[in-house]
C-alpha cells in the first residue's frame, strides 16, 4: 500500500486531524439517523435500522478511543475500513424502502474511515481508501447510478485531498522544527564564540606573545599557539561553524584552516559542499597528513595543499618538501602497532568509500592523495547524507 511518506508524520498534525475526524464522526452520525427518522415510515426493517445506528454509533466510539490510545495501527485501520464497508453493505438490507427505491446511505459517516488513513498513510492510501468504499457502495446499493456516482466521487476525493493536507502540514511542521533547531543552534553558537574569543583566544595570543618575548623552546610553543589561534579564529568565522544543520559543509573553509606561513592551500573558487560527516571526516585525515608533517619534518619543511572537485569525485592531495621516507617503513610501522597513517588517514578514507595513496622516496618529500566520491543517499552517517543543489 502507498503510503506517501506519513508513516513517520509528526505526531502533532496526526494528533490535531485524529480529533477533528472524531468530532466529523460522530457529527456524521445524524445523517442516517435523521433521514432515516423522515423516511421511517417507508423503511421495510426499522427495528434493524435502529440497531445499526446503535452499531455504527458504538463503533465510531471504540475506533476513536482505539486511535486515541494506540494512534493509527495497521490493525485498527483495516478493522476500521472493514466495518465501514460491512455499513455500507447492511444499510442496502437493512435501510431498504418499500416500493424498491434506494436504499437510505450512511452518508458522510462513511467517510471516517477514509479520513484516517488519509492522515495515517497519506493521499494515495486516502484515495484507494475511499475508492473501497465507493466500490461497496455501487455493488451493494443498487449498481452505479447518480447517488452512488456522487458519493464515489466524494469519498474518494476527501481521501486525496484530506492525504495531502496531511503532506503539507508534516512538511511545514518539519521545516519548523528545523528552522527553531537552527535558530537555537546559532545562538548557542554565537554565546560560545564569545566566551571563546573573551578567553581562549586572548589566552593563545599572551602564550604566542610571551614566546616570541622569552625565545628558545618558547618561541616554538608561541608559534604553535599562534597557529592554533588562528585556526580557531577561522572556525568561529566559518560557514561550517555558523550553519551547522544545514547538511552541507565547504571542505574549503575545513582545510583552509591548515594555511599559515608553511602551509599553502589551493583550492576551487567555488565552495566544495559535501554531506556534513562526509566533509568532517575527510578534513580530520587532511589534518592527520598535515600533522605528520609537522611532527616527523623540520620545522622548515613546507606543505602544500590542492583541493579538486571533480564533480562526482572530491580530491585532496598534501604534498611536502620534507626528507621523505622508503616506501617499506610504512608497513613497518603498522607491523610495530604505529597506526597513524593506517587508521587516521586511509582508515577515514576508506570508510568513506574512497582510496588514499601515499608516495615517497629518501630526498623527495611525501605526497598524500586522498580521493573521496560524492555519494547520492538519503541516510545519515559519513558518506550518506544527499547532496543537494546539484
Amino acid at each position: 500500500m502507498a503510503r506517501d511518506g506519513c508513516e513517520n508524520s509528526s505526531v502533532g498534525i496526526q494528533v490535531q486531524l485524529r480529533r477533528a475526524n472524531t468530532v466529523f464522526r460522530f457529527v456524521a452520525l445524524g445523517y442516517p439517523l435523521l433521514l432515516g427518522a423522515f423516511a421511517f415510515d417507508s423503511l421495510l426493517r426499522p427495528a434493524w435500522a435502529a440497531v445499526l445506528v446503535v452499531v455504527l454509533l458504538g463503533w465510531t466510539w471504540l475506533a476513536t478511543e482505539w486511535y486515541r490510545r494506540r494512534g493509527y495501527e495497521p490493525k485498527a485501520l483495516y478493522a476500521d475500513l472493514a466495518v465501514t464497508v460491512g455499513a455500507v453493505a447492511a444499510s442496502s438490507w437493512v435501510l431498504e424502502r418499500a416500493g424498491g427505491e434506494v436504499p437510505v446511505s450512511v452518508g458522510p459517516w462513511m467517510a471516517g474511515a477514509v479520513l484516517a488513513w488519509a492522515a495515517a498513510w497519506g493521499r494515495r492510501s486516502g484515495a484507494v481508501a475511499g475508492a473501497v468504499v465507493a466500490a461497496a457502495g455501487m455493488v451493494f446499493r443498487g449498481g452505479v447510478h447518480s447517488s452512488t456516482v456522487n458519493e464515489a466521487v466524494l469519498v474518494v476525493l476527501t481521501g486525496f485531498a484530506a492525504g495531502h493536507l496531511v503532506r503539507l502540514g508534516v512538511v511545514a511542521e518539519q521545516r519548523m522544527r528545523e528552522a527553531a533547531e537552527r535558530n537555537a543552534a546559532a545562538r548557542e553558537r554565537e554565546r560560545l564564540a564569545r566566551d571563546i574569543h573573551d578567553s581562549v583566544l586572548q589566552v593563545l595570543a599572551l602564550v604566542q606573545r610571551r614566546g616570541a618575548e622569552i625565545g628558545g623552546e618558547a618561541a616554538e610553543l608561541g608559534r604553535l599557539a599562534g597557529r592554533q589561534e588562528e585556526a580557531l579564529r577561522a572556525l568561529i568565522r566559518s560557514a561550517s561553524y555558523r550553519r551547522p544543520l544545514d547538511g552541507q559543509r565547504d571542505l574549503r573553509e575545513l582545510v583552509g584552516r591548515h594555511e599559515g606561513p608553511d602551509c599553502t592551500v589551493a583550492a576551487p573558487a567555488t565552495p566544495v559542499l559535501l554531506p556534513a560527516e562526509t566533509a568532517r571526516q575527510f578534513a580530520a585525515a587532511v589534518a592527520s597528513a598535515v600533522d605528520n608533517v609537522r611532527e616527523h619534518c623540520p620545522a622548515s619543511t613546507r606543505v602544500w595543499l590542492l583541493v579538486e572537485d571533480e564533480g562526482d569525485a572530491v580530491q585532496v592531495s598534501v604534498r611536502d618538501d620534507g626528507p621523505g621516507f622508503a616506501p617499506e617503513r610504512l608497513a613497518a610501522a603498522a607491523a610495530d602497532g604505529r597506526l597513524g597513517v593506517a587508521q587516521s588517514i586511509r582508515g577515514r578514507i576508506r570508510e568513506l568509500g574512497g582510496s588514499a595513496e601515499i608516495v615517497s622516496a629518501p630526498g623527495e618529500g611525501t605526497e598524500v592523495e586522498m580521493r573521496v566520491p560524492r555519494v547520492e543517499a538519503d541516510s545519515g552517517g559519513a558518506g550518506g547524507d544527499a547532496r543537494r543543489g546539484r
